[in-house]
């Protein structure tokens, strides 16, 4: 097997360049910078008179926990204009009915949404999201006076293992597990780990699917339902009470929008080639979100069965993905769309103007692969912003550094763009904002992001 070569690997940049013209667009095109130094940025909103807003995560992979902020933007500044708790990472942020409402991801103490006025006072509309694991409360999109949110699962594909302790959670939350939305009946598949909570080196552990780490289960056996629950889309009244399920069976839904004749959108992040129950070539997935279906998550992707397709087995076994559910919910859909493995494709918006171009087409910013730790790739993976026709699936690139291989602006050691993380378009539609994350080196002990390289970008038709 060759090495792995991924776009934050081999990445020695401590100061960002910042250049325009290393980034390609299509012709009749300009891109800009707005504003930059910002520490892990990963969404934007603009209030009723066009002003610009941005939050700061307050927290990253490689366990890095600083405190979350809402910034507003003005003449290439930034002022602060309120902050929260290191529980972190802010995932996303939308402005309605003259306030903001922000997911919080909820690393340490359970994901909530939040509203924040232009004052700077906040509210907690709900808490206690099910949020502490490799994945987050991401979101929100507002339509009808409800709020919709995406909850991410615990786990890579079901089962507690020795990659969430590297994760940093399972150290803080040995008892937490997969919580599936409604009750499922397992298969009885078990996976031997050696066990991290101890120093005996020799001390293994048992884990089935939805169990806390240690805890085997059976065939047969039934996990009970609730909401809230992870992997799923659920909403809340604007003004609070408790969530509804909308949909479940993703993996992360991060991104979410609506499309102007109001369908639901979501972008979900694919398996990993990790942990306990390794699974192999699973790219993200655009999906068109219908309520009350389940989407397949913990056995199929992209609907796809993983048990049937030897493009999931990985490497290093000779047989399939087993099943971990004996019966299934209903089948799982078609996606819209199949992004690169390991792209990472997350925040996405709809051009609405033929003024920008691509009318009813989606925006999606691909953050980039996150190799070796979720697996390899002999070749960078997404970095990029890409439109996609959501009715034939067609994904096509929009915005991507120069050069003669893909890959972040610090790997190529270009001033172009890093780590696309949402985009969002103005009130009037005219112009394409890019949120960029930032420099984030991936090392054999995890990730290592840098603070002070995140960037807003704004992408005009001449």
């Amino acid at each position: 097997m060759q090495s792995s070569k991924g776009g934050g690997q081999k990445v020695t940049v401590t100061n960002r360049v910042i250049k325009p013209t290393d980034i390609a667009l299509p012709t009749g095109y300009k891109i800009e910078p707005v504003v930059s130094g910002l520490t892990f940025p990963t969404g934007i909103a603009f209030d009723d008179s066009g002003k610009l807003y941005v939050i700061e995560a307050g927290y990253s992979y490689g366990e890095v926990l600083l405190q979350p902020k809402l910034l507003k933007v003005e003449g290439g500044k930034t002022s602060v204009l309120a902050s929260g708790p290191k529980n972190g990472p802010w995932t996303g942020i939308a402005w309605y009915k003259n306030a903001f409402y922000v997911a919080e991801g909820g690393e340490m103490d359970g994901g909530a949404i939040i509203k924040i006025t232009k004052d700077g006072k906040s509210r907690t509309i709900i808490s206690g999201l099910p949020s502490v694991g490799d994945h987050h409360t991401n979101g929100p999109a507002i339509k009808d006076d409800y709020i919709y949110f995406g909850q991410g699962v615990a786990t890579n594909s079901g089962v507690v293992g020795e990659d969430n302790y590297q994760f940093g959670w399972l150290k803080r939350k040995r008892s937490f597990r997969d919580i599936p939305c409604e009750d499922i009946t397992l298969n009885g598949e078990n996976y031997t780990t050696a066990n991290p909570l101890t120093d005996d080196l020799n001390d293994k552990s048992i884990t089935g699917a939805y169990a806390a780490f240690g805890t085997k289960t059976n065939a047969g056996q039934v996990i009970k339902g609730a909401i809230p629950c992870t992997g799923s889309i659920m909403r809340v009244k604007l003004e609070g009470g408790n969530p509804e399920l909308v949909a479940w069976g993703f993996r992360n839904p991060f991104g979410l929008t609506f499309s102007p004749d109001g369908r639901l959108y979501i972008t979900e992040n694919g398996y990993d080639d990790r942990g306990s129950r390794p699974v192999w070539g699973a790219g993200d997935v655009l999906w068109e979100v219908n309520t009350g279906i389940w989407y397949g998550w913990p056995d199929f992707s992209a609907g796809k069965a993983l048990d049937k397709y030897e493009e999931f087995r990985p490497p290093s076994t000779k047989k399939n993905v087993k099943p971990l559910l004996r019966d299934y919910p209903n089948v799982p859909p078609k996606p819209s769309a199949i992004f690169g493995v390991h792209s990472s494709a997350n925040g996405l918006d709809f051009s609405t103007k033929d003024k920008f171009g691509f009318n009813g087409e989606v925006f999606v910013a691909e953050f980039g692969d996150m190799s070796p730790g979720v697996g390899k790739v002999l070749a960078p993976v997404g970095f990029k912003i890409v439109r996609v026709n959501v009715f034939n699936g067609v994904i096509r690139d929009f915005a991507v550094n120069k050069g003669k291989k893909n890959g972040p602006a610090s790997q190529l050691q270009t001033g172009g763009l890093e780590r696309p993380v949402a985009v969002k378009f103005s009130p009037d539609g005219s112009a394409l904002y890019v949120v960029d994350f930032g420099i984030m080196k991936m090392t054999e002990k995890g990730p290592q992001p840098q603070t002070g390289t995140g960037m807003i970008w704004k992408i005009t038709r001449q």
